[in-house]
């Protein structure tokens, strides 16, 4: 069977990521930390991604919040963990971002939640919003 992800927002797969097995190869069985069930049930990303810069997380970091978002619409776990950490729980799923990027999951005074990214200046001053994302229900006919 091939290694690929669905087109899915929330594709489930129903092993551990290459990643995780490559990083916990050749240690005692005792020894390798159990990762968290949500991450042996899908994927945010198919390798360990590391986004270095600004325009790398405008490139990329929406399409991997998109699968965060969809997730927290479904899985009420997940919505709950990312709520306290959004940062932490990316990082859990393969995703780390530069110290100067920080995620806010706003549910107050919103019908839908939204995940916003900021970025903190290194000369100091207010973060700018770099981006948003919201789940959105369109029909059309």
């Amino acid at each position: 069977m091939k290694e690929r992800m669905s087109r899915a927002l929330v594709p489930v797969i129903s092993r551990l990521p290459a990643v995780m097995r490559q990083r916990f190869e050749g240690k005692d069985r005792a020894e390798r930390p159990r990762p968290p069930q949500e991450a042996q049930d899908f994927d945010l990303v198919r390798t360990e991604t590391h986004l270095r810069n600004r325009s790398q997380v405008e490139r990329f970091l929406p399409d991997i919040l998109g699968r965060a978002l969809a997730r927290i619409w479904i899985d009420q776990t997940f919505r709950l963990r990312f709520a306290t950490d959004p940062k932490g729980t990316l990082s859990d799923y393969g995703v780390f971002l530069p110290d100067s990027i920080s995620i806010e999951f706003v549910t107050e005074g919103t019908i839908r939640p939204q995940v916003v990214v900021y970025e903190r200046p290194a000369t100091g001053g207010p973060p700018r919003r770099l981006l948003y994302l919201q789940l959105v229900m369109m029909a059309g006919k």
